[in-house]
């Protein structure tokens, strides 16, 4: 772990904790709003709830998975593995940690997991 990091570690904890209690409040209270059953919608009612449906799906996604990388990141501070990369093993910038606290990669490790990854997914 790089010393800026290290001296910036309980700021860094702070706000993966509050990232931690807001996104888990945001799952808990998070539900569809179904369209009304006595409503007689016509074809355009039923698509805009399906849009919201899967709007709703998508964001709660979202919002999961960033629980998992919070989760983890935290994790990784406990096991005193936090803010080097999963990956090539550097310390991970202080200014990249400051905007993103659970990034698991460097910048440069990161956008070619994000190659990688779009390559398999789309074949």
């Amino acid at each position: 772990m790089d010393p800026a990091t290290q001296t910036h570690l309980p700021a860094l904890r702070q706000s993966l904790l509050e990232r931690l209690r807001e996104l888990q409040a945001e799952l808990s209270v998070r539900e569809p709003q179904p369209l009304d059953s006595t409503d007689v919608g016509d074809l355009t009612d039923t698509a805009t709830q399906r849009e919201f449906e899967t709007l709703h799906q998508a964001e709660e996604q979202r919002d999961a998975d960033e629980l998992g990388a919070v989760r983890a990141a935290l994790e990784r501070m406990n096991a005193g593995r936090y803010g080097d990369c999963a990956d090539c093993g550097e310390p991970i910038p202080l200014q990249r940690l400051l905007v993103q606290p659970a990034a698991e990669r460097c910048t440069a490790c990161q956008t070619a997991h994000e190659q990688a990854h779009a390559v398999s997914s789309a074949g």
